[in-house]
């Protein structure tokens, strides 16, 4: 089982992560979302590799921006 670590930039308090969390875990394939508001960490554990182009979609979906 993958784990992808990403840093996401411009979350600021709970609903951010929440907002985070809730739109990676839509992607098929995801099994568990662990978000890290002090450091922008983002855990993601998946049954396949996810392309970062389909996390980038979900965390503009959320408002924020994955950081190159």
């Amino acid at each position: 089982m993958p784990t992808t670590t990403y840093t996401v930039t411009g979350m600021t308090c709970g609903h951010c992560v929440s907002s985070v969390k809730t739109e990676i875990g839509k992607i098929d394939g995801v099994t568990g979302v662990d978000v890290d508001l002090a450091s922008g960490a983002v855990r993601v554990d998946s049954t396949t590799p996810i392309p970062t182009g389909t996390i980038t979609a979900a965390v503009d979906e959320a408002g924020y921006q994955l950081a190159v």
